[in-house]
């Protein structure tokens, strides 16, 4: 592990089974960061509603921040010590990105996804809406609270300021080809991320996504092929 403020970032399949794989992965987060026997793991939240992981050790319970996110046979969970962090995934499959975009995005961000290649547009409307995902799950407050209409910055890495928060960071790892995931950290320094585990999760894109998996309003069924990069200014 890093001696910097880093966000641990695991990723595995969601099977809907039992245990569930979502409170594997946050097992998995205390024993590495808070050096906690797995079975002591308790799963509570914050006086803002965010999700934190406890371990009572000898000296105390100690806290980590946790975040977890899922999306069609995906689960995935981020784990930081310093404070406060938000996590979003998403597979990436065809839907109408601008008419969402007219819907929920401010004119900034409508306007530089009109002038992204249009083969692109579906990734980059997806970086933007992870990035609004993950910033209200940091903030405690969910997607619409935390400021669906609220300007995100540029897609990629590292995390970049959110405009109008200070303390507020988000940004893009990057993960296989066909999914787009979006991390947030409270801080007002430089914030590393570091994907610990991806233990073969099946990235093939599926014709369709459950509507009970995703955040989006829309779902629209078809294959996908993208070759996009970050590059872009809003």
């Amino acid at each position: 592990m890093s001696g910097r403020d880093t966000v641990y970032v695991w990723v595995g399949r969601d099977t809907g089974g039992q245990p569930d794989p979502a409170a594997v992965l946050l097992r998995r987060a205390s024993a590495l960061l808070l050096a906690g026997a797995r079975a002591e793991v308790l799963l509570t939240h914050d006086r803002a509603g965010r999700p934190v992981v406890r371990v009572d050790a000898a000296t105390g319970p100690v806290e980590l921040a946790v975040s977890v996110s899922r999306t069609a046979g995906l689960v995935v969970v981020a784990a930081r010590r310093s404070g406060a962090v938000g996590v979003d995934v998403e597979r990436v499959r065809p839907l109408p990105a601008l008419a969402l975009a007219r819907r929920w995005f401010p004119p900034a961000e409508l306007a530089w996804l009109g002038d992204r290649p249009e083969a692109c547009r579906t990734v980059d409307f997806l970086r933007l809406w992870t990035a609004k995902e993950a910033v209200g799950k940091a903030l405690g407050q969910g997607l619409r609270g935390g400021g669906l209409h609220r300007l995100m910055p540029p897609p990629g890495l590292p995390l970049r300021p959110v405009p109008g928060v200070e303390t507020l960071r988000v940004g893009h790892p990057r993960l296989d080809q066909g999914l787009v995931l979006a991390v947030a950290a409270r801080a007002s320094t430089t914030v590393d991320v570091e994907v610990v585990q991806r233990p073969g999760h099946g990235v093939t894109a599926e014709r369709s996504a459950s509507v009970e998996r995703t955040s989006l309003p829309v779902v629209v069924r078809g294959n996908w092929s993208s070759r996009c990069s970050d590059r872009g200014r809003l």
